[in-house]
């Protein structure tokens, strides 16, 4: 499935600019429209460490009312998170009606690092697809909009992000030990990848993989996403 895409797909300066502020207009239009009609919508993310997703959760977030969207980010389970079904901690941050949510990271790290990395048993993983497809199926139902973000770069776009990053004394805290060991995994991640696409990409929570080689171009597809499903829903 990954193998298929054009990562050869970018914008210019110029289309960039005109594009995100045309998707940036919108979509604070219709961040008002949700509220009066009290649709709730779920915004995650997942991609390759250094894919962007944070530079495409602010491009969603730049135009809008702060009192319409939350953001939540999530790392490995702590304290009471860790007695609990996995799911448990992510049912507080679903969107309420009305309201924008945005997850940085999700639920689908139970599929991914977790798999990866060994701290679920191959069993608990595979059932989790399953376990998934459940829970955005019982909030579709009630009406939930879900925008789900694969965000693809190459291993040598990601490397070339790395070194980077490393040198940018301003954005070196966001390269970690964990960043590299990562890397390092790339094969057994990207099987994992496509065997989550494969299984949770549903009529009612489709994935969108954004070919993100070039910043510009995914974060006019991710606005442009969010705002083609809500309009989707409304009609």
């Amino acid at each position: 499935m990954l193998e298929k895409l054009n990562m050869k797909k970018k914008l210019s300066e110029t289309q960039y600019q005109q594009q995100v502020a045309k998707a940036q207009v919108r979509l604070r239009e219709l961040e008002f429209e949700i509220f009066r009609q009290q649709i709730p919508v779920l915004c995650l993310f997942e991609g390759w460490d250094a894919a962007g997703k944070g530079g495409a959760i602010k491009r969603i977030t730049e135009m809008l009312d702060p009192r319409g969207f939350t953001v939540s980010a999530f790392a490995a389970p702590r304290g009471d998170e860790k007695t609990h079904h996995y799911l448990w901690r992510f049912w507080n941050h679903l969107p309420r009606a009305g309201h924008l949510q945005i997850w940085d990271r999700s639920h689908y790290g139970r599929v991914l690092v977790e798999r990866v990395e060994g701290f679920c048993h191959e069993e608990e993983w595979r059932r989790a697809f399953r376990e998934i497809n459940d829970l955005e199926g019982h909030q579709t139902s009630y009406g939930m909009v879900i925008c789900k973000f694969w965000l693809h770069i190459t291993q040598q776009e990601q490397l070339r992000r790395f070194k980077s990053r490393e040198l940018d004394p301003f954005r070196s805290y966001k390269l970690t030990d964990e960043d590299w060991r990562n890397r390092a995994k790339w094969n057994a991640y990207y099987e994992a990848v496509e065997d989550m696409l494969l299984h949770t990409s549903t009529s009612y929570a489709p994935w969108t993989v954004v070919e993100a080689e070039n910043k510009q171009y995914a974060r006019v597809k991710v606005v442009k996403t969010v705002v083609d499903a809500i309009e989707k829903h409304m009609n």
